[in-house]
Protein backbone atom coordinates (compact mmCIF):
# COMPACT_ATOMS: atom_id res chain seq x y z
CA UNK A 1 0.00 0.00 0.00
CA UNK A 2 1.51 3.39 -1.15
CA UNK A 3 2.19 6.19 1.28
CA UNK A 4 -0.13 9.20 1.34
CA UNK A 5 1.67 12.14 -0.44
CA UNK A 6 -0.34 14.69 1.56
CA UNK A 7 0.83 13.15 4.82
CA UNK A 8 4.46 13.21 3.62
CA UNK A 9 4.09 16.87 2.63
CA UNK A 10 2.69 17.73 6.05
CA UNK A 11 5.59 15.91 7.71
CA UNK A 12 8.12 17.87 5.58
CA UNK A 13 6.46 21.20 6.36
CA UNK A 14 6.37 20.38 10.06
CA UNK A 15 10.05 19.43 9.99
CA UNK A 16 10.91 22.66 8.18
CA UNK A 17 9.01 24.71 10.73
CA UNK A 18 10.82 22.97 13.57
CA UNK A 19 14.15 23.55 11.81
CA UNK A 20 13.47 27.27 11.31
CA UNK A 21 12.27 27.61 14.88
CA UNK A 22 15.29 25.81 16.28
CA UNK A 23 17.90 27.48 14.06
CA UNK A 24 16.16 30.84 13.60
CA UNK A 25 19.44 32.72 13.89
CA UNK A 26 20.68 31.30 10.58
CA UNK A 27 17.99 33.02 8.40
CA UNK A 28 18.37 36.21 10.46
CA UNK A 29 22.14 36.14 10.01
CA UNK A 30 21.69 35.50 6.29
CA UNK A 31 19.28 38.44 6.07
CA UNK A 32 21.72 40.81 7.76
CA UNK A 33 24.79 39.59 5.87
CA UNK A 34 22.92 39.71 2.55
CA UNK A 35 21.75 43.29 3.18
CA UNK A 36 25.30 44.35 4.06
CA UNK A 37 26.75 42.69 0.97
CA UNK A 38 24.06 44.29 -1.21
CA UNK A 39 24.87 47.73 0.18
CA UNK A 40 28.60 47.21 -0.34
CA UNK A 41 27.94 46.04 -3.90
CA UNK A 42 25.88 49.17 -4.66
CA UNK A 43 28.40 51.56 -3.11
CA UNK A 44 31.40 49.84 -4.63
CA UNK A 45 29.89 49.76 -8.12
CA UNK A 46 31.42 52.30 -10.48
CA UNK A 47 29.32 55.29 -11.49
CA UNK A 48 28.67 56.05 -15.13
CA UNK A 49 27.96 59.25 -17.03
CA UNK A 50 25.69 59.76 -20.00
CA UNK A 51 25.83 62.71 -22.40
CA UNK A 52 23.31 63.27 -25.22
CA UNK A 53 23.20 65.87 -27.96
CA UNK A 54 20.43 66.71 -30.44
CA UNK A 55 21.22 67.24 -34.12
CA UNK A 56 19.02 68.50 -36.94
CA UNK A 57 20.08 67.00 -40.26
CA UNK A 58 18.69 69.88 -42.32
CA UNK A 59 16.47 69.93 -45.43
CA UNK A 60 18.30 70.81 -48.67
CA UNK A 61 15.85 72.10 -51.28
CA UNK A 62 16.22 72.89 -54.97
CA UNK A 63 15.61 76.43 -56.33
CA UNK A 64 12.08 75.25 -57.13
CA UNK A 65 11.40 74.29 -53.50
CA UNK A 66 11.65 70.50 -53.91
CA UNK A 67 13.32 68.57 -51.10
CA UNK A 68 16.56 66.96 -52.24
CA UNK A 69 17.32 63.42 -51.03
CA UNK A 70 19.97 63.60 -48.31
CA UNK A 71 20.74 62.27 -44.83
CA UNK A 72 17.41 63.57 -43.52
CA UNK A 73 15.69 60.92 -45.65
CA UNK A 74 17.97 58.22 -44.22
CA UNK A 75 18.78 59.19 -40.61
CA UNK A 76 19.96 55.68 -39.77
CA UNK A 77 23.09 56.47 -41.76
CA UNK A 78 24.15 58.57 -38.75
CA UNK A 79 24.73 55.32 -36.85
CA UNK A 80 27.27 54.33 -39.48
CA UNK A 81 29.08 57.67 -39.12
CA UNK A 82 29.24 57.66 -35.31
CA UNK A 83 30.28 54.00 -35.14
CA UNK A 84 33.04 54.33 -37.74
CA UNK A 85 36.59 53.94 -36.48
CA UNK A 86 37.71 57.25 -37.97
CA UNK A 87 34.92 59.27 -36.33
CA UNK A 88 35.40 57.63 -32.93
CA UNK A 89 39.16 58.09 -33.11
CA UNK A 90 38.72 61.80 -33.90
CA UNK A 91 36.15 62.24 -31.12
CA UNK A 92 38.32 60.33 -28.64
CA UNK A 93 41.28 62.55 -29.47
CA UNK A 94 39.16 65.68 -28.89
CA UNK A 95 37.93 64.30 -25.55
CA UNK A 96 41.31 63.03 -24.40
CA UNK A 97 40.30 59.36 -24.11
CA UNK A 98 41.36 56.13 -25.78
CA UNK A 99 39.29 55.24 -28.87
CA UNK A 100 38.42 51.93 -27.24
CA UNK A 101 36.48 53.81 -24.55
CA UNK A 102 33.89 54.77 -27.16
CA UNK A 103 33.40 51.37 -28.77
CA UNK A 104 30.03 50.04 -27.75
CA UNK A 105 29.26 53.18 -25.74
CA UNK A 106 27.77 55.31 -28.53
CA UNK A 107 24.09 55.09 -29.45
CA UNK A 108 21.95 56.98 -31.97
CA UNK A 109 18.20 57.52 -31.81
CA UNK A 110 15.57 59.29 -33.88
CA UNK A 111 13.47 61.91 -32.10
CA UNK A 112 10.19 62.40 -33.94
CA UNK A 113 9.20 61.06 -37.35
CA UNK A 114 9.25 62.22 -40.94
CA UNK A 115 5.88 63.41 -42.17
CA UNK A 116 4.60 64.98 -45.32
CA UNK A 117 6.08 65.17 -48.81
CA UNK A 118 7.91 67.75 -50.84
CA UNK A 119 8.72 71.05 -49.20
CA UNK A 120 6.38 70.23 -46.29
CA UNK A 121 8.56 67.33 -45.21
CA UNK A 122 9.57 67.49 -41.56
CA UNK A 123 13.07 66.29 -40.72
CA UNK A 124 13.49 64.40 -37.43
CA UNK A 125 16.02 65.24 -34.77
CA UNK A 126 18.85 62.81 -34.14
CA UNK A 127 20.11 62.12 -30.62
CA UNK A 128 23.70 60.98 -30.17
CA UNK A 129 24.42 59.53 -26.71
CA UNK A 130 27.81 58.61 -25.27
CA UNK A 131 28.33 56.66 -22.02
CA UNK A 132 31.56 56.87 -20.07
CA UNK A 133 33.22 56.89 -16.66
CA UNK A 134 34.42 60.53 -16.62
CA UNK A 135 31.75 63.21 -16.96
CA UNK A 136 33.70 65.95 -18.76
CA UNK A 137 35.36 63.56 -21.19
CA UNK A 138 32.06 61.85 -21.93
CA UNK A 139 30.48 65.24 -22.66
CA UNK A 140 33.39 66.30 -24.87
CA UNK A 141 33.23 63.06 -26.85
CA UNK A 142 29.49 63.48 -27.49
CA UNK A 143 29.95 67.06 -28.69
CA UNK A 144 32.87 66.04 -30.89
CA UNK A 145 30.79 63.31 -32.52
CA UNK A 146 27.98 65.82 -33.06
CA UNK A 147 30.36 68.19 -34.85
CA UNK A 148 31.57 65.34 -37.05
CA UNK A 149 28.00 64.41 -37.96
CA UNK A 150 27.18 68.05 -38.84
CA UNK A 151 30.29 68.37 -40.99
CA UNK A 152 29.66 65.07 -42.80
CA UNK A 153 25.93 65.56 -43.41
CA UNK A 154 25.88 69.20 -44.57
CA UNK A 155 25.55 68.77 -48.34
CA UNK A 156 28.20 70.41 -50.57
CA UNK A 157 25.25 71.86 -52.49
CA UNK A 158 24.08 73.74 -49.39
CA UNK A 159 27.60 74.91 -48.63
CA UNK A 160 27.90 76.31 -52.16
CA UNK A 161 24.58 78.11 -51.79
CA UNK A 162 25.70 79.71 -48.54
CA UNK A 163 28.99 80.84 -50.10
CA UNK A 164 27.12 82.30 -53.08
CA UNK A 165 24.68 84.23 -50.90
CA UNK A 166 27.51 85.61 -48.79
CA UNK A 167 29.34 86.74 -51.94
CA UNK A 168 26.20 88.43 -53.27
CA UNK A 169 25.70 90.23 -49.95
CA UNK A 170 29.28 91.46 -50.00
CA UNK A 171 28.88 92.81 -53.55
CA UNK A 172 25.54 94.40 -52.68
CA UNK A 173 27.03 96.16 -49.66
CA UNK A 174 29.85 97.52 -51.82
CA UNK A 175 27.36 98.85 -54.38
CA UNK A 176 25.21 100.39 -51.65
CA UNK A 177 28.23 102.18 -50.20
CA UNK A 178 29.01 103.63 -53.64
CA UNK A 179 25.40 104.64 -54.29
CA UNK A 180 25.09 106.27 -50.88
CA UNK A 181 28.23 108.37 -51.49
CA UNK A 182 27.02 109.40 -54.93
CA UNK A 183 23.55 110.21 -53.66
CA UNK A 184 24.95 112.36 -50.87
CA UNK A 185 27.06 114.34 -53.37
CA UNK A 186 24.09 114.85 -55.71
CA UNK A 187 21.86 116.04 -52.90
CA UNK A 188 24.48 118.59 -51.84
CA UNK A 189 24.77 119.82 -55.44
CA UNK A 190 21.00 120.18 -55.78
CA UNK A 191 20.89 122.21 -52.58
CA UNK A 192 23.04 124.91 -54.15
CA UNK A 193 20.97 127.96 -55.19
CA UNK A 194 23.24 129.23 -57.95
CA UNK A 195 22.47 126.41 -60.41
CA UNK A 196 20.71 127.02 -63.67
CA UNK A 197 17.21 125.54 -63.89
CA UNK A 198 18.28 123.05 -66.55
CA UNK A 199 21.31 121.89 -64.50
CA UNK A 200 19.16 121.59 -61.40
CA UNK A 201 16.65 119.45 -63.32
CA UNK A 202 19.44 117.14 -64.52
CA UNK A 203 20.74 116.73 -60.97
CA UNK A 204 17.26 115.98 -59.63
CA UNK A 205 16.85 113.31 -62.30
CA UNK A 206 20.18 111.76 -61.29
CA UNK A 207 19.09 111.80 -57.65
CA UNK A 208 15.89 109.98 -58.56
CA UNK A 209 17.84 107.33 -60.48
CA UNK A 210 20.28 106.89 -57.60
CA UNK A 211 17.46 106.52 -55.09
CA UNK A 212 15.75 103.96 -57.33
CA UNK A 213 18.98 102.03 -57.65
CA UNK A 214 19.45 102.23 -53.88
CA UNK A 215 15.96 100.83 -53.29
CA UNK A 216 16.57 97.95 -55.70
CA UNK A 217 19.82 97.09 -53.95
CA UNK A 218 18.13 97.17 -50.53
CA UNK A 219 15.40 94.82 -51.79
CA UNK A 220 18.03 92.50 -53.24
CA UNK A 221 19.96 92.54 -49.95
CA UNK A 222 16.85 91.71 -47.90
CA UNK A 223 15.97 88.81 -50.22
CA UNK A 224 19.53 87.45 -50.16
CA UNK A 225 19.65 87.67 -46.35
CA UNK A 226 16.41 85.67 -46.13
CA UNK A 227 17.81 83.03 -48.50
CA UNK A 228 21.05 82.88 -46.54
CA UNK A 229 19.19 82.49 -43.23
CA UNK A 230 17.08 79.68 -44.70
CA UNK A 231 20.15 77.88 -46.02
CA UNK A 232 21.99 78.21 -42.71
CA UNK A 233 19.12 77.44 -40.33
CA UNK A 234 16.94 75.01 -42.31
CA UNK A 235 18.96 73.39 -45.07
CA UNK A 236 22.20 72.92 -43.15
CA UNK A 237 22.74 70.30 -40.46
CA UNK A 238 23.31 71.85 -37.04
CA UNK A 239 23.59 71.03 -33.37
CA UNK A 240 20.30 71.89 -31.67
CA UNK A 241 21.29 71.03 -28.09
CA UNK A 242 24.91 70.47 -27.00
CA UNK A 243 25.67 67.49 -24.79
CA UNK A 244 25.90 67.75 -21.01
CA UNK A 245 27.11 64.87 -18.83
CA UNK A 246 24.58 63.39 -16.39
CA UNK A 247 25.60 61.06 -13.57
CA UNK A 248 23.85 57.70 -13.54
CA UNK A 249 24.70 55.28 -10.70
CA UNK A 250 25.34 51.77 -11.87
CA UNK A 251 23.25 50.13 -9.13
CA UNK A 252 20.39 51.31 -6.92
CA UNK A 253 21.34 51.08 -3.22
CA UNK A 254 17.80 50.29 -2.09
CA UNK A 255 17.28 47.60 -4.70
CA UNK A 256 20.67 46.03 -4.00
CA UNK A 257 20.00 45.92 -0.24
CA UNK A 258 16.54 44.36 -0.68
CA UNK A 259 17.77 41.73 -3.14
CA UNK A 260 20.81 40.93 -1.01
CA UNK A 261 18.68 40.59 2.14
CA UNK A 262 16.20 38.29 0.38
CA UNK A 263 18.95 36.05 -1.01
CA UNK A 264 20.66 35.95 2.39
CA UNK A 265 17.38 35.05 4.11
CA UNK A 266 16.71 32.28 1.58
CA UNK A 267 20.19 30.82 1.93
CA UNK A 268 19.98 31.01 5.72
CA UNK A 269 16.63 29.17 5.69
CA UNK A 270 18.00 26.42 3.44
CA UNK A 271 21.07 26.00 5.64
CA UNK A 272 18.86 25.82 8.73
CA UNK A 273 16.64 23.11 7.21
CA UNK A 274 19.57 21.03 5.97
CA UNK A 275 21.50 21.53 9.20
CA UNK A 276 18.53 20.55 11.33
CA UNK A 277 18.14 17.35 9.34
CA UNK A 278 21.77 16.42 9.89
CA UNK A 279 21.54 17.19 13.58
CA UNK A 280 18.48 14.93 13.83
CA UNK A 281 20.28 12.07 12.08
CA UNK A 282 23.30 12.45 14.38
CA UNK A 283 21.07 12.34 17.45
CA UNK A 284 19.31 9.22 16.15
CA UNK A 285 22.65 7.52 15.52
Amino acid sequence: MSADPNAEREVDLARWRRALAALWWLPVAGLVIGAILGFVFAVGGSSHYSASTLISLGQPVSPGGTVIASYNTNPRAISEITSSASAQEEAAKAAGVHPGALRGNVSVGVVGTQTGTGAARTSPLISVTVNGKVGQKTQDAANALARIVVADTTAPYVGRKIATYQSVLKTTDTQLTSINSRLSALQKAVAKSNLAPLDQLVLISQVDNAEQRQGNLLDQKAKTEQQLAFAQNVESAKIVTPAAAVLSTAHSKRTSVVIGAFIGLLIGAIVAILGYGRIGRVREA
